[in-house]
């Protein structure tokens, strides 16, 4: 199966986001998908089967329990692919970031009363004082 179509599927996305934060045991992976998705434990089992036989999580005993944990090695493989396409988003997603940081510092600006202040004029009459 290709790497794009094992992460194609939502349910497969979530569980990897699930063992983002470390080992877990398919009861709490299954626990959370059920909840999520309401499938059942044995549609919960064939995604983490073929997260697992697509190289994508891997799998330890621990006496009765199985641990799951993500395997960066096929996430890498698909960012090197995925390389070569960036330069169509990159530009545009740092364009967006400096519009969204402009916007962020001109609220703040203008809600904290530091907007930038033109220079006053001066006074008239201070000027003519001067010219005596």
């Amino acid at each position: 199966m290709h790497a794009f179509d094992v992460l194609g599927d939502p349910v497969r996305r979530r569980i990897l986001e699930i063992l983002l934060a470390g080992e877990a045991t398919s009861g709490a992976v299954c626990q959370v998908i059920q909840a999520e998705f309401g499938i059942s434990q044995p549609a919960v089992s064939q995604h983490l089967k073929v997260l697992r036989d697509n190289g994508f999580a891997t799998v330890r005993a621990e006496g009765t329990r199985r641990l799951y944990a993500v395997n960066s090695a096929p996430l890498r493989e698909i960012d090197v692919w995925l390389e070569r396409f960036r330069r169509y988003w990159t530009p545009h997603l740092d364009a967006l970031a400096t519009e969204v940081a402009r916007g962020k510092r001109e609220r703040r600006l203008r809600d904290h009363g530091d907007a930038p202040h033109p220079p006053e004029a001066p006074d008239p009459q201070e000027q003519e004082g001067d010219k005596r």
